[in-house]
């Protein structure tokens, strides 16, 4: 197996030895074992999975929340002469329904879906039939509430193994600490998974953080220095455009985008870089996921990023081809002040969250007991007005309301029909039994969109009447019949911004706000904002080696090419002796003083931040602290 592994590598993608990790990992999904494989952006991820699907019998799923990435890796793979085929949402029922009999019946070597694919009946039942090898999981990290991009569909994954019996998984990940890893295998019910861990290290990347008042005359300063195509990336739309235009200006061949421009734009603008028609590409962090330039001499953080995670991952699109480059944070005091502005936007008061629930009524005109399943006409601007709050303020609001289940909030100006199915399966199943009239009506719903059962999905009356033989106004007949049945929440369809009552209103002293959906989510996102401040802020120790202990590396040595290294100033103060009398403080305190928050237990720590937040993981992830549902740490002991 051996060489036929090394035969296909040479033929295929023209090497002649692996990257690091890659054969082990190989070699061990393709014995039939489960295994995670830690390995950095640029690391060569898609290898691990793609070669396994041409060295056996069968087909490879692919997991994947990056529809880019699917995009380009069945482009690529298909002008390789290597069968594969990517699902996503813009495809019909009939081309999905195709799509997957091809799996079945012809010789697709590899499959792309979206996670929330798993759940869909016409998925399900073509799997029963599929010969897969392989189940490839990338992004893991999702499947954490510790990972930087939680996503609740990863979640079902490991249904799967109730088809798959024997077929191994293979989870892929560039970013996550011990306690995501810890995740990885717990809800994707991994059997005794081999680990490999990639080293951190970017020996040809330079980190800097340059602290300065005028960030275009630094940013100049390096696009004109530094030869090559580069990223800088902004927090929003606007400071896309603006820079872009700064710095064409001044003779720069530069671009902007970001989510609000229409998709063929962004898909022209996004090309015209990666061929290298645009030399800098001005963008939000909409930009970069499964892109694979490996050029890129820079990247710019013109704003500090959301956390650790984010930045590594975005950094990393630099130098991927081995060259020198450079990954650069452009920093200045009132940086740390917005992060944390917009934690408390993004977090407002639970009082506060409640009164705008009470304001909300009001303006809607809902007593108490009433308003369940209505819809209305919604200004965000309107109610904000009205509620005399900042409208930033009232959005994450809403937001933390709708992930309670009180209300749904659409923004979009032209507001398709939207619906989400109320009971569970197994009442859906009874319920079809009992009315046969709309069975059909259900497979078809069931078999043309995902995600029905845990989130309001867009649906079209003009295409399920012309997939269903049913005449569009019997198809608005039957989504009513199930919204009267109280089988399915029905939004109609609306040219206006829309909210929808789910409940009935509630007295304000009744109303409950899940620690899942705020306290737990407001301290992950403090952890993350402490984490990314203190790297911009410290000036002593290493920037690769705050960047690498973040992700629980162990034994690591200055890089002596960053700005703080070559400033001369990396101590060695985060010796393991001092990590583990930090670790018994920890302890110590949280013994003899209970509901201490994240910053206050920090606060009360006589060291650096990071230090303080890498001890604080390490003894989550070995089970000896925990968060109570109310957001403070707890002793295990306790």
């Amino acid at each position: 197996m051996a060489k036929k592994i090394d035969d296909i590598l040479q033929k295929v993608w023209g090497y002649n030895e692996f990257r690091p990790l890659q054969r082990e990992i190989i070699e061990t999904v393709i014995s039939g074992q489960d295994c995670v494989g830690l390995l950095p952006t640029g690391g060569g991820k898609s290898i691990t999975y793609q070669l396994p699907a041409l060295a056996q019998k069968g087909l490879v799923i692919v997991i994947t929340p990056l529809i880019a990435l699917m995009r380009d890796q069945v482009e690529n793979l298909r002008r390789k002469h290597i069968n594969a085929i990517a699902i996503n949402s813009s495809m019909t029922f009939t081309q999905i329904d195709a799509a997957l009999d091809n799996c079945v019946y012809g010789d697709v070597k590899l499959l792309y879906i979206a996670p929330e694919r798993i759940d869909t009946l016409v998925f399900r039942i073509r799997l029963k039939r599929m010969n897969v090898s392989l189940v490839a999981i990338d992004e893991a990290h999702c499947i954490s509430q510790w990972g930087h991009d939680f996503r609740p569909s990863y979640l079902r994954i490991a249904s799967l193994r109730e088809t798959l019996k024997d077929v191994p998984f293979l989870a892929l990940t560039a970013t996550a600490t011990d306690v995501v890893l810890k995740d990885i295998y717990y809800y994707l019910s991994l059997r005794e998974p081999k680990m490999f861990r990639s080293t951190f290290a970017r020996p040809n990347l330079r980190f800097v953080v340059r602290h300065t008042n005028n960030k275009y005359e630094q940013l100049l300063r390096i696009v004109e220095n530094v030869e090559g195509s580069g990223i800088v990336y902004c927090r929003t739309r606007k400071a896309t455009e603006d820079i872009a235009d700064f710095l064409r200006t001044k003779g720069v061949n530069a671009d902007f985008y970001h989510a609000g421009l229409m998709p063929i734009l962004r898909n022209s603008k996004q090309e015209d870089w990666t061929k290298g028609y645009t030399r800098v590409i001005v963008a939000t962090n909409a930009f970069g996921m499964g892109i694979d330039k490996s050029d890129v001499r820079f990247v710019i953080h013109h704003q500090i990023p959301e956390s650790i995670e984010a930045y590594y991952q975005e950094a990393g699109r630099a130098g991927r081809d081995g060259g020198q480059s450079w990954a650069v944070v452009l920093y200045k005091p009132q940086d740390s002040q917005k992060v944390v502005r917009r934690i408390e936007m993004q977090y407002p008061p639970l009082a506060e969250i409640k009164l705008i629930y009470e304001k909300l009524h009001n303006f809607l005109s809902i007593g108490i007991g009433e308003g369940k399943e209505q819809v209305f006409d919604f200004s965000l601007m309107d109610f904000a007005a009205y509620s005399k709050m900042y409208s930033l303020n009232v959005y994450s609001a809403l937001k933390i309301l709708e992930l309670n289940g009180y209300i749904a909030l659409t923004e979009e100006v032209d507001n398709p029909t939207r619906i989400r199915f109320k009971v569970g399966r197994d009442d859906l199943y009874k319920y079809r039994v009992e009315n046969v009239e709309t069975d059909n009506f259900l497979k078809v719903l069931l078999r043309t969109y995902t995600g029905l059962f845990s989130d309001f999905v867009a649906i079209d009356e003009k295409y399920i009447s012309k997939i269903s033989g049913f005449e569009e106004h019997r198809v608005v007949k039957f989504l009513l019949l199930l919204s009267r049945n109280r089988i399915i929440n029905y939004i109609p369809r609306r040219r206006s911004p829309l909210i929808a009552l789910l409940e009935e209103r509630l007295p304000i002293a009744d109303v409950r706000i899940a620690p899942e959906t705020y306290a737990n989510r407001r301290a992950l996102s403090e952890l993350r904002s402490l984490s990314i401040i203190d790297y911009a802020v410290q000036d002593s120790v290493c920037r690769a080696t705050v960047l690498r202990e973040y992700f629980d590396e162990k034994e690591v040595t200055p890089c002596g090419v960053c700005d703080v290294c070559l400033a001369k100033n990396t101590t060695k103060e985060e010796s393991e002796s001092s990590f583990e009398s930090i670790r018994e403080q920890v302890l110590m305190i949280l013994s003899k003083k209970e509901g201490l928050t994240l910053h206050a237990l920090v606060a009360l720590l006589k060291c650096r931040v990071e230090l303080a937040l890498r001890v604080i993981r390490s003894l989550i992830a070995d089970g000896k602290l925990k968060q109570k549902a109310d957001g403070t740490l707890l002793s295990i002991d306790n």
